[in-house]
């Protein structure tokens, strides 16, 4: 089966482009992680799950990966809110950085290779900013921050594709409460506050006492694991501007060379206020989307029905849609892994289901037609199935074209125990009782509704209401 062309949106050049690593062998990748203060909102794990898409498709074409995600646990929020508490920037830190684990573990998004924390760098930054200044791009201000200059450095804004004159003051770059040349420079280090030094998120420096800019830990952790330069940069879409152009001109007045060959940035995730029943408006992050009974990969499947560089909108209908299309995955995983021989014809579906997924793929990404792909299989197998056979090696081509398509996806929802799926069905039964008892039927419906999305059929009768899986 012929291998197709990888190709990927290059933000840098706005263009699809032929993408492959460097060396030809291991694409070495950074992608921007959480700010470890609250917990990452389901807009940021979209971005986390087209970068795993993005990671596991390499590995398909026959690549090796190298992923560095980075952990901020040092900014103006996280000082804020350990003043507050009268904490340590590490108290604040920490538990949101097992939860963003956690989460992302209950979302299947895989492991990256490396994810340094900030405050675990702070030599590496302290040398990069020492370069910038032997350099002549940045200088040092009365206080003892160190600011870049912009004008110092002739591509600036090839990114964003922003004209320096267009850069305004008072825009995140320049909110910086210190003393600078000019409005539009950005801090590559600060000096201490009081506040800064209660919660242990001041260092010494050439400079005298302080902690760095946001932009310049990414340079230093992505050129520490990942070389001068390196295959990829991804991120969200909010991120080209300020926080990855910044990246680009202090790495770059840094080495002379180019930072990253290719920027790919994935768009936002809407929500919907008017349109979104109230329990799904209140699904913000990934606690509150498992107490409403949501997988990971009804989950994951929402976020693959739309292509990584359109928006999506977060609503009631699309989660319950996606939760039916992932029962549906799993009901044919198990069917497939039963069966016992096929038709020869299954063996076709397979080979042409397989090359048009790799095609999908390999085409900038493209998830939805990806799953598409999938889900005509996996009517074209079942009718196979049920058309009988007796050739074996058909059906090991149809589950080895399964599992290629659901390695990448991975849409197939682990089995709930019996118990654990009895307690929840038994606790949304008596809420449709209790909503049934004082005639709210629109509630009552909404629950029949869940229990279907889940897989589950309930029939009304005179000892009560009972139910099976579907």
């Amino acid at each position: 089966m012929p291998m197709p062309e990888f190709r990927l949106y290059n933000t840098l050049t706005r263009r699809v482009e032929s993408f492959a690593p460097a060396d030809g062998h291991t694409v070495r990748m950074y992608t921007c992680g959480p700010t470890v203060y609250n917990p990452a909102h389901l807009g940021n794990f979209r971005t986390f799950l087209f970068e795993d898409l993005l990671r596991r498709t390499f590995r398909l074409v026959g690549w090796q990966v190298e992923q560095v995600m980075n952990l901020t646990d040092v900014d103006d929020k996280i000082i804020r809110k350990a003043a507050a508490n009268g904490e340590n920037i590490l108290q604040v830190t920490e538990p949101f950085t097992a939860l963003f684990h956690q989460d992302r573990r209950y979302l299947r998004i895989e492991d990256a290779e490396i994810y340094p924390k900030a405050t675990e760098h702070i030599p590496e930054m302290i040398a990069l900013v020492e370069r910038l200044v032997a350099n002549d791009v940045a200088y040092v201000a009365e206080d003892g921050s160190v600011y870049f200059a912009i004008d110092r450095f002739a591509d600036y804004g090839k990114l964003s594709q922003l004209d320096k004159r267009e850069v305004k003051a008072g825009a995140r770059v320049a909110q910086d409460e210190y003393a600078k040349e000019n409005a539009q420079d950005f801090a590559l280090w600060k000096s201490a506050k009081p506040e800064d030094e209660a919660t242990g998120a001041a260092w010494d420096s050439p400079w005298g006492r302080g902690r760095p800019g946001w932009h310049l830990e990414c340079s230093a952790m992505a050129m520490k694991y990942l070389g001068e330069t390196f295959d990829l940069h991804a991120g969200g879409i909010d991120l080209i501007f300020p926080h990855h152009e910044d990246e680009i001109a202090q790495s770059e007045a840094a080495t002379g060379k180019q930072f990253a060959r290719c920027w790919c940035h994935g768009e936002f995730l809407l929500t919907d206020g008017t349109k979104m029943a109230k329990r799904v408006g209140n699904v913000t992050n990934v606690v509150g989307m498992r107490e409403q009974g949501i997988s990971g990969t009804a989950y994951r499947h929402f976020v693959f029905s739309a292509h990584y560089r359109k928006q999506l909108n977060l609503g009631e209908e699309s989660l319950d849609q996606s939760r039916a299309a992932v029962n549906r995955v799993g009901a044919f995983a198990r069917r497939l892994a039963e069966a016992t021989a096929a038709t020869p014809v299954l063996a076709e579906a397979a080979t042409r289901a397989e090359q048009l997924f790799l095609d999908a793929l390999f085409d900038d990404l493209n998830a939805p037609e990806a799953m598409a792909v999938l889900f005509t299989f996996i009517t074209e197998a079942n009718r196979e199935l049920d058309a009988g056979g007796t050739d074996t090696a058909a059906l090991e081509r149809a589950r080895a074209a399964f599992r290629l398509m659901d390695g990448v996806l991975d849409l197939v929802p682990e089995q709930e125990t019996d118990a654990e799926l009895g307690a929840w069905v038994e606790g949304r039964l008596i809420a449709r009782r209790e909503a049934r008892e004082r005639r709210d039927f629109a509630a009552a419906d909404a629950v029949r509704e869940e229990l279907t999305a889940r897989g589950i059929l309930i029939e009304d009768g005179p000892s009560g209401t009972r139910w099976r899986r579907g």
